[in-house]
């Protein structure tokens, strides 16, 4: 008998119960099974109990706010996050992807824009999104992309689904210049031109866990005003 694939789970963190109740009733009618929690201590108690593999979580909400979630989340889980706020100020923006979010969504937004980036966001997790498994090697880093794992000089380094992917990208596309634009779309999609914040903190993070000296990057170089290259060997 052919088995079958049990429900996406999806924990949904805001303190508007008209917003948690919109997205329970939307991302349930699409199949997903989906926990509510008001603040952010009560959505660590359901994470640690119930382990989902998608966190929609608000930033402004009592006791302990978005931002903080997400840094616990991230001191334990590389579960894919998306911040949804009525802050769209870059300076926001990049202060929760710095925090550990994988996107960003500012309110109001569209259901259709939302769920989009929901499947996106799973597919990318589980990486079910990706077009070839196993490992390979390549310059001072061997990677596997059974496990989502980078290893270099010995080391294993955690990264987050999004790091994963934009790290893979690169080195797959070793010692070419790629454009703001083709790292934009290839990792986050074609919604994603007017985000150029992504990068530039995504690739900050990058250079922390896999350069030897972050401030001076041999692997992960800019190209001023048009994007980034990767150098396997420094």
């Amino acid at each position: 008998m052919e088995s079958v694939a049990e429900p996406a789970r999806v924990l949904v963190v805001d303190d508007e119960p008209q917003i948690t109740r919109v997205l329970r009733t939307v991302l349930a009618s699409h199949g997903y099974d989906v926990r509510v929690a008001a603040e952010g201590e009560a959505a660590l108690h359901d994470f640690r109990e119930w382990s989902p593999e998608l966190v929609i979580t608000d930033l402004a909400m009592p006791h302990m706010d978005g931002l903080e979630l997400c840094r616990r989340i991230r001191d334990v889980s590389s579960v894919p996050i998306i911040v949804l706020s009525v802050k769209g100020e870059e300076r926001t923006k990049v202060e929760a992807l710095d925090s550990g979010a994988d996107d960003y969504v500012t309110k109001p937004f569209g259901m259709d824009e939302l769920m989009a980036r929901v499947r996106a966001a799973l597919r990318r997790g589980s990486g079910s999104s990706l077009d070839e498994l196993g490992s390979f090697d390549i310059g001072d880093f061997r990677i596997d992309m059974d496990a989502r794992r980078v290893h270099t000089q010995g080391r294993e380094v955690r990264l987050t689904p999004k790091e994963f992917d934009l790290f893979v990208y690169m080195a797959r596309h070793p010692n070419r210049v790629l454009t703001h634009a083709a790292l934009l779309e290839a990792v986050w999609g074609p919604a994603s031109q007017e985000q150029p914040e992504y990068l530039r903190v995504f690739m900050g993070q990058l250079r922390k866990k896999l350069e030897p000296d972050p401030s001076a990057p041999r692997h992960l170089v800019t190209e001023p005003w048009v994007g980034y290259r990767f150098n396997p060997k420094g």
